[in-house]
């Protein structure tokens, strides 16, 4: 007690003494994070002037007398001719993003996928220069897409991309003067590392670190604060983050150091104030003797409640103590107690925990085989569909009249069970999230006319403008729509009715019909999956019940909602979309039509013999010499006699699959000029993925129809 007495008397003098030396340290530190942070800000001034001039380049490079005239073999030399040192190459894409040129390959060489497609998409929508994501090409080089928007012949409009190397952007951290033990990094938008002035190879292309991270999501444009390195050094870091490009730059310099002077001055306060204390403590020292024993028996329990041993308290005389020991023997009882409590509660949430984690592993298993059992579903089939729609197609191809009827009840019912197959494998889709839509500038009133055409023989009428844009995917907007053409078929539509309009700044699309009619219980669900109408056993309307679900989910996917509506049993149905507004697409840029061949040789390879067979009669029907093979050694065998210009090869075969013999057609002498058209039953995005990734041309799903195939072969013309 009479030392922590004297204590409290020094107590004031050192607070004070304290106060006095973090003043002092703050300001300090407030000064070296201004300097820090005016340092930032000039070098991301100056990575955006190297990002000016860049832009200016492009724009001096799209003013050429060849640009304007459209001669895309000139302003190719002249763009390899112009471009800077650090450039990698120009790129010069049309409004859809097909590459035309590029000056890292000859004129006329193949188009390569585009690097940064989202940059690209944002410069067609924002017409000012944009800076894309620094990413690896397909030679694993690290560069930067700088893009800008220029009007080329007839006022159409084209996107012209330097390709920058990041050494660039060292050559702007080099120049800086900034201590040499500061580490400086250069970020995208994306928040990838662009230039480093530490492991640039290692790092480049990558995020920064997490705690960088952190600190730029929280900060705002620009601040001070405290993170560790990539390689795990403690730092002090400024940032700033450009308005101009999004792109931040980031300046760290060692903590150790900053602390330093703060500790060596408090640590002499401290010398003195524990001399003050020493000379008090050796005064007071000899008066405290008398209860120093007592103390130390009550810190002993102390520790011993800490620990969760017996506690055992010295007898004393003094009340106090007396007291005190009498409280920490009762905390150690509950404490006990507590204990128990809390063992008992932990053991059941590690039982719940395991039951919850084995529950959700069977769930996610019976995602995967669902997913796996629907896509080999959709394979077999499709399989024996292909030969049937071939046989079919080759009657008509040969103008057989016979049976015109029967092949006519033939091929309906091939596309409704080929539509049934699409709507398992949508649906399955729809339910683990990986449905997709490619939107673009679509004209909804020509979607609308092909699909009301192709429902040749039913009463349908159509009411729609000339034009209604949308912002859409073609593909699925069309299955929407035959979706609800075929539901208003299927139960009994004598009047079906299409109208089309704009309103509110939407495009509403209805379709009425004078069917069936539904219940007020049946509209609430009748979008679920898998629901059906009340049907007696000859199930006359057929159907897995999936097409008015994939319906809803494809029009959400468009921003779009979607409604039912029905005056009840016999008065018909009405099913009311709105979609958002769009603006018309522009007109393409004019492509030269390339001359069809009249004869080529062709390899189909299939393990299914019919589909085999039939396939290379279609092609020999339409004038062309087709070789058949039905393993992979036999396919290369034959290209080893010969080398096909086109060849239809099926991805489950016995002895190597497609992808394989894809890549080994692909390294054959030649092999780049032959047309690959993959034909299989796998139709799901992965799967068209996989194909185009193994070399692939073209990814057709079975059954394909004599017009795919000719489609198909065609392109190689």
């Amino acid at each position: 007690m009479l030392i922590l007495l004297t204590a409290i008397g020094l107590l004031p003098l050192a607070l004070l003494g304290v106060w006095a030396i973090h003043g002092a340290e703050r300001y300090h530190e407030q000064e070296q994070e201004r300097l820090m942070l005016n340092h930032a800000r000039a070098l991301s001034s100056a990575v955006d002037t190297e990002l000016d001039g860049t832009v200016n380049a492009l724009a001096s490079l799209a003013r050429s007398p060849e640009f304007a005239a459209g001669d895309l073999r000139g302003f190719h030399e002249l763009a390899r001719v112009q471009a800077q040192p650090n450039w990698l190459g120009v790129i010069l894409a049309d409004d859809h993003g097909v590459a035309l040129l590029r000056t890292m390959a000859p004129f006329g060489a193949p188009a390569a996928p585009t690097a940064d497609p989202d940059s690209l998409r944002r410069l067609f929508t924002l017409r000012h220069p944009v800076v894309g994501r620094v990413s690896r090409g397909g030679g694993g080089r690290p560069a930067v897409p700088v893009r800008i928007a220029v009007e080329g012949p007839g006022r159409k409009l084209y996107a012209l991309t330097a390709v920058i190397r990041p050494d660039r952007f060292l050559d702007v951290i080099a120049r800086q003067k900034v201590p040499a033990d500061s580490v400086i990094s250069v970020m995208d938008a994306g928040g990838l590392v662009v230039a480093r002035s530490r492991n640039q190879d290692k790092t480049v292309g990558k995020p920064a670190s997490q705690s960088l991270q952190a600190l730029m999501r929280s900060a705002g444009p620009e601040r001070v604060g405290r993170t560790v390195t990539i390689e795990g050094a403690d730092v002090l870091t400024a940032y700033t983050t450009s308005s101009r490009y999004g792109w931040s730059v980031a300046l760290g310099a060692p903590n150790a150091a900053r602390g330093y002077a703060f500790i060596e001055r408090f640590a002499l306060y401290v010398a003195g104030i524990l001399a003050s204390f020493g000379a008090c403590i050796g005064i007071a020292s000899w008066l405290s003797s008398r209860i120093v024993g007592t103390i130390h028996g009550v810190q002993a329990a102390a520790s011993a409640l800490g620990e969760g041993e017996v506690v055992k308290v010295p007898p004393s005389r003094i009340k106090e103590f007396r007291q005190m020991g009498q409280a920490l023997e009762a905390a150690a009882g509950q404490r006990a107690a507590h204990e128990r409590e809390r063992a008992r509660l932990l053991a059941t949430l590690e039982q719940a925990l395991a039951r919850q984690e084995e529950a959700l592993d069977q769930a996610r298993n019976a995602g995967e085989a669902k997913d796996a059992f629907l896509a080999m579903l959709g394979h077999e089939l499709r399989n024996p569909l292909s030969p049937i729609l071939a046989a079919l197609d080759m009657m008509d191809l040969r103008r057989e009249t016979a049976a015109q009827r029967e092949r006519a009840i033939m091929r309906r019912q091939v596309d409704h069970l080929k539509r049934l197959v699409d709507d398992l494998l949508d649906v399955s889709r729809i339910t683990s999230g990986k449905l997709r839509i490619e939107p673009r500038p679509l004209n909804l009133a020509e979607v609308v006319r092909h699909a009301v055409a192709e429902r040749a023989g039913e009463p349908v009428a159509l009411e729609a403008p000339e034009a209604v844009w949308v912002e859409g995917d073609e593909t699925r907007l069309a299955q929407v729509l035959g979706n609800l053409l075929s539901n208003a078929a299927r139960f009994g539509s004598s009047a079906t009715r299409v109208s089309l309009r704009e309103e509110d700044g939407k495009a509403v699309l209805a379709v009425s019909d004078n069917g069936v009619g539904m219940t007020p219980g049946m509209l609430g669900q009748v979008f679920e999956p898998f629901f059906q109408a009340p049907q007696p056993l000859a199930r006359r309307t057929g159907g897995l019940g999936l097409g008015l679900a994939i319906v809803r989910k494809i029009v959400e996917l468009h921003g779009g909602s979607v409604a039912a509506r029905s005056g009840g049993p016999g008065l018909g149905s009405r099913f009311e979309i709105v979609l958002p507004l769009g603006r018309p697409a522009e007109a393409p840029l004019a492509v030269l039509e390339q001359r069809q061949g009249a004869r080529r040789r062709i390899l189909v390879v299939d393990d299914n013999e019919d589909a085999a067979a039939l396939t290379a009669a279609l092609f020999e029907d339409m004038g062309h010499e087709v070789e058949v093979a039905h393993t992979a050694a036999q396919a290369l065998r034959a290209a080893g006699r010969q080398l096909p210009a086109a060849a239809i090869l099926d991805i489950g075969l016995p002895d190597m699959d497609g992808y394989a013999l894809a890549r080994a057609l692909r390294g054959r002498p030649g092999g780049d000029g032959v047309r690959l058209v993959a034909l299989t039953g796998y139709g799901q995005k992965e799967d068209v993925e996989r194909a185009l990734r193994a070399g692939f041309d073209v990814h057709l799903t079975k059954p394909a129809n004599v017009e795919a195939l000719r489609g198909a072969l065609d392109a190689a013309a």
